[in-house]
């Protein structure tokens, strides 16, 4: 420790003699007002919360070193001859003083500051709390905070700090340090040991570093949280021994340590037992098989409360996991060896079965049933069994006194749901993509449910409407989606659940019917309504105010969208397309300011677009494409300027293409404006669209010279979009994200297709060669992906350099279908022959 006293003698000389010439500019201009303030204080409450004169201009000294400040944090650091000043720095954003004394025992600055860290810090010689966190400082930890002696708390963490961690970075005191989320290198100094005091300690994502060795751990006995997760510990031979030595030890997180590379994790003593102080593990990611069973043992005691091996190989958990009998959360998530579930149950089924609250082993590769034996969990409060390989449900799950989350989406449930359903006390359950049916005993059903989300989508309910669910008199969300249902909707069905529903998904089946109410049956609180993709048919009259999405596309409803103006500003989605509505859009667009979606394409609207429009200042995707709408191209989507996605194509829009394209909507990655009635010339302004990669200006008027400028375009040439690009992300809530993927319809090989992502939708095949089956669909997707490079790179080329020459586009299609057709042979031939090889 003497050099480390000597490093900050003469940290601290320096940092004086630095400070001379800024004190005195200081107390130049503010001397006068000083002593001006000094008998107030000193006549009513002397310094209180008025902190002192050296460790204010220590503040200031540091402000002064921070180049950037997004969120204004420092702007209330200043002087009080300055505009709305004041002398009680302790007020200053982020600082804290001690009342009795007026000197500054705290500064929590976190917003995102560049700049370096000022050595005027040492002047806060009463400092005990210092975080920084969440910041943008780079280069190296200064040396001058290891000197910082009287430091308890030091957060550096989320920041751009870079090098080797300092050898000394607190004094003994030093009882909580954050290093995480920063961008060291090298090893981890063993001088770390020396802050015998530290209660808790993070070096969490520092993928930089290696840990040698972990023996200087065992100095740190007043440790109690300790992360480390994302740090190798490969190297670091009986890191268990050490670990198990810190008798106060709680919460120990070491997720993404490389632990399966540890060649002797653990040396046995003459005797072992179990008798750690731990309560939080969590070992996620660490390619762990089950060999880590033996040395798991003396880590895990019966003080264990939560428990995490997600992310590893294990085939199983050990008996002894039955004695934890503290355990109320055990996670084993993403473990990819077949488990059979009774035997994982049984496992678990001591003492550890009745502590037992929530329990996720999503994607575990769990073979079985949910059986019966699920009764003994008599404290379990949420079940995570999504995406395995269960085959079958027990009745007792549904009668567990405390569940409230039922999760077993994805798996191989079959049968019917068990009646049991209708007197459940759990409130949220997910069965969706199971080949499950409708509870076949419904007469005996009781409607004594406690369920209020309940997602049955991808299930088979169909091909009737599932009517028992009626009896779930508390519902607030329901997902019947994909059910194959042919049946037509009760009409019952609109005034179920009386200002209630907040998501309401029926898409993708071929439920018949009109809607007589979109408004009773849902919640002032922004209810979600997907019914796309059915035979739905009729007007749309009533709509809830507060909807920030509706889906009503593909279906067969009519009439005009007036209804529109019954929404209040919540709206962020709005897909009408695929329709029959007629009329206008109406003119009362300017309170949808949240708008990013609005699909309005094959329809038989008409006129022209409102000028309300330009209100529409987070619009993302405009589709209207195949509809009569006319008149010129609308000014009114000058002030859109977010719109990435633009399609007016096949409609009777008329006049110049407007030059301000390439200047006001900036963002644009596609713009359709094919047939349509446009004239003139192509303007050279579309070469600022630096992001576009699909253009189709075909079937129009237009003439002259093609702009060179548009071989500058390179995002032309890119090999399909950016996800950010064509994916709009709607989040409403925790429980409702939904994404919309953009798509087009594009004038190819004479005739339209619809391409999603870019690739083109693959239509079914027909005649004899579908017997091929599987060979032939796993080489037409190939085939098809590998040409959306080609279409990405030449599309442009097809529908800008052929649109003014109508010979020449019939050629060049003339052309490309011939050799489609020679290149359809080529392939056709060479999958007989692999068959062939194959068959021999």
């Amino acid at each position: 420790m003497t050099n480390h006293n000597q490093i900050c003698h003469n940290i601290f000389r320096n940092l004086v003699s630095s400070l001379v010439l800024v004190l005195v500019s200081f107390t130049t201009t503010t001397a006068i007002s000083w002593y001006k303030d000094m008998p107030i204080f000193f006549d009513q409450n002397p310094v209180y919360n008025k902190c002192i004169d050296e460790e204010r201009h220590a503040l200031l000294h540091f402000k002064s070193y921070i180049h950037h400040d997004p969120y204004g944090l420092l702007s209330t650091w200043i002087l009080e001859e300055e505009k709305n000043a004041t002398n009680y720095c302790c007020s200053w954003s982020g600082v804290t003083c001690y009342d009795q004394t007026g000197h500054i025992t705290s500064i929590n600055l976190h917003g995102y500051l560049e700049g370096e860290i000022s050595s005027s810090l040492l002047n806060l010689s009463y400092l005990n709390q210092l975080d920084l966190s969440y910041n943008s400082f780079t280069g190296t930890i200064p040396m001058f905070i290891g000197c910082m002696t009287q430091l308890l708390y030091l957060d550096l963490s989320n920041n751009y700090f870079t090098g080797s961690i300092p050898m000394f970075i607190g004094s003994n005191k030093l009882a909580y340090l954050y290093l995480d989320t920063n961008d060291f290198t090298g090893s981890i100094s063993s001088e770390l040991g020396n802050l015998t005091n530290l209660e808790a300690l993070s070096l969490e994502s520092l993928s930089g570093c290696i840990i040698e060795t972990l023996d200087w751990l065992s100095r740190m006995s007043q440790l109690d949280n300790l992360f480390m997760s994302g740090i190798s510990l490969g190297k670091a031979d009986n890191w268990v021994n050490v670990i198990s030595s810190l008798q106060k030890l709680s919460t120990l997180f070491l997720n993404r340590c490389n632990l399966s590379e540890v060649m002797h994790p653990y040396s046995y003593p003459s005797s072992h037992s179990s008798s750690s102080s731990i309560v939080t593990l969590s070992l996620v990611e660490n390619n762990l098989s089950s060999s880590i069973y033996h040395w798991l043992f003396v880590i895990t005691g019966n003080n264990l409360v939560e428990l995490d091996l997600s992310g590893n190989k294990l085939d199983g958990i050990p008996k002894y996991f039955r004695n934890l009998c503290n355990l109320t959360t055990f996670d084993f998530v993403d473990n990819s060896i077949d488990v059979k579930f009774p035997d994982f149950l049984n496992n678990l089924s001591g003492c550890t079965s009745v502590a037992l609250q929530e329990l996720n082993a999503e994607s575990s590769q769990l073979t079985g049933l949910l059986s019966d034996h699920i009764q003994k969990f008599s404290s379990l409060q949420y079940l995570y069994l999504s995406n395995n390989k269960l085959n079958g449900i027990g009745e007792k799950v549904w009668q567990l006194p405390e569940l409230q989350t039922l999760d077993i989406s994805s798996n191989s449930l079959k049968g019917t749901i068990s009646e049991y359903i209708g007197t459940t006390q759990i409130m949220t359950v997910d069965l969706s993509n199971n080949p499950l049916e409708g509870v076949s005993l419904e007469a005996h059903m009781s409607n004594l449910s406690s369920i209020e989300y309940i997602d049955l989508s991808s299930c088979k309910q169909g091909p009737h409407f599932p009517k028992w669910i009626q009896r779930l008199k508390f519902l607030t969300s329901i997902d019947i989606s994909n059910n194959g249902i042919l049946d037509t909707i009760p009409e019952e069905f609109w005034n179920m659940w009386p200002s209630q529903l907040r998501y309401l998904n029926l898409s993708s089946n071929k439920i018949s019917g009109k809607i007589t109410d979109l408004l009773s049956n849902f919640s002032p609180d922004s209810p979600i309504i997907d019914l796309s993709a059915n035979n739905l048919s009729g007007p749309i009259m009533n709509v809830p105010s507060s909807l920030p999405t509706l889906d009503l596309s593909r279906n067969k409803f009519s009439g005009e969208i007036s209804f529109l103006c019954q929404v209040d500003g919540s709206f962020s989605f709005l897909d009408l397309s695929h329709n029959l509505f007629t009329g206008q859009i109406p003119d009362c667009l300017w309170h949808f300011k949240k708008l990013k979606v609005l699909s309005l394409g094959h329809n038989n609207l008409s006129g022209r677009l409102p000028s309300s429009i330009e209100y529409l200042i987070s619009l993302e995707v405009l589709y209207l494409y195949n509809n009569n709408f006319t008149e010129e191209f609308p000014s009114s989507l000058k002030k859109c300027s977010k719109l990435t996605f633009l399609d007016l194509g096949a409609n009777k829009f008329s006049g110049y293409m407007p030059v301000w394209i390439g200047e006001k909507l900036p963002e644009l990655y596609a713009l359709n404006l094919a047939s349509n009635n446009f004239f003139g010339t192509i303007p050279s302004q579309l070469c600022q669209l630096v992001h576009l990669q699909i253009l189709d200006l075909s079937v129009n008027n237009l003439y002259g010279s093609i702009p060179s400028c548009l071989n500058n375009l390179t995002s032309m040439a890119k090999n399909g979009f950016p996800v950010d690009q064509i994916v709009h992300h709607l989040n409403y809530n925790i429980s409702h994200q939904s994404e919309y993927v953009d798509h087009a319809m594009i004038q190819w090989q004479g005739s339209e297709r619809e391409f999603r992502d870019n690739v083109k939708e693959v239509p079914p095949i027909i005649g004899g060669i579908e017997d091929d089956g599987e060979d032939i669909n796993g080489f037409q997707k190939w085939f098809y992906i590998g040409g959306a490079t080609g279409f990405s790179i030449g599309f442009w080329m097809t529908c800008i350099a052929l649109l003014v020459n109508n010979h020449g586009r019939s050629a060049f299609y003339h052309l490309i279908d011939i050799l489609e057709n020679w290149v359809y042979v080529k392939v056709m031939v060479l999958i007989r022959k692999s068959q062939r090889v194959a068959n021999s």
